[in-house]
């Protein structure tokens, strides 16, 4: 598989503050690949630098062989790479389908709008039975699939989220993973940032596990989750 994305070296900050010291991660074509790590390892800055809401202090990001470190955060989007926030992050006094909407700002995304809403509908049934309904009047669940599918209507390459099943009952928990699994059979490349260790490393390919700002361990995911480090920290084992 080709590479889609390079994260090399990066340092990303907060002030004086360092969130992210040399942190290096590659994410290839088809793959699903997890971040983990504890809460304020730096998880949410690396995907906010990758998507251009943080400035590099140093290293680079590439795309597709591109360098988008620099790039605005709408142009990145329109480089093919839509980012799901922690907290869904929608506007709640605008309906779903506005939401949804929102999500098709791309010249290529608008042309293909009608299919991609198809799509989104047919993964999310319920946001179809809830599109005229005020976004900030759904439960947490369904906020949540908004939000994914408002990333999706982007047409990305790369969707990048960031803690999908905060917050979230165990029966939505499973009805967001089993969808992550059907948008990467689809076609598209996975980086996921999630709480939920076993889960996340289960639905994934390889991962990477960051701690104090530095990726301290990778691999596979079915050697990551056999991993004695991993069983002790993140699974209680």
């Amino acid at each position: 598989m080709s590479t889609l994305l390079a994260v090399e070296s990066i340092e990303v900050g907060y002030g004086d503050v360092t969130a992210v010291a040399d942190a290096s991660l590659v994410v290839r074509q088809g793959e699903t690949v997890a971040l983990i790590g504890s809460n304020g390892a730096g998880k949410t800055t690396t995907l906010r630098a990758i998507s251009g809401l943080l400035p590099l202090r140093h290293g680079t990001i590439t795309f597709e062989g591109e360098r988008i470190d620099g790039l605005s955060s709408s142009e990145i989007v329109t480089r093919g790479i839509a980012h799901v926030p922690e907290g869904r992050q929608l506007f709640p006094t605008m309906t779903v389908a506005e939401n949804l909407d929102l999500g098709c700002r791309a010249p290529a995304a608008k042309r293909g709008k009608k299919e991609t809403l198809a799509r989104v509908f047919e993964l999310f049934p319920r946001l179809w039975e809830r599109r005229r309904q005020l976004a900030g009047t759904l439960s947490g669940g369904e906020q949540q699939m908004c939000a994914i599918g408002r990333g999706l209507m982007a047409c990305p390459k790369l969707l990048m989220l960031d803690e999908p099943s905060l917050g979230l009952a165990p029966v939505m928990v499973k009805a967001i993973f089993d969808n992550l699994v059907r948008i990467n059979d689809l076609g598209t490349t996975v980086l996921l940032v999630e709480q939920n260790v076993l889960r996340s490393l289960e639905l994934s390919d390889r991962g990477y596990v960051i701690d104090n700002g530095r990726i301290t361990l990778d691999g596979p995911a079915t050697e990551l989750l056999g991993s004695g480090h991993i069983k002790q920290a993140y699974l209680g084992l």
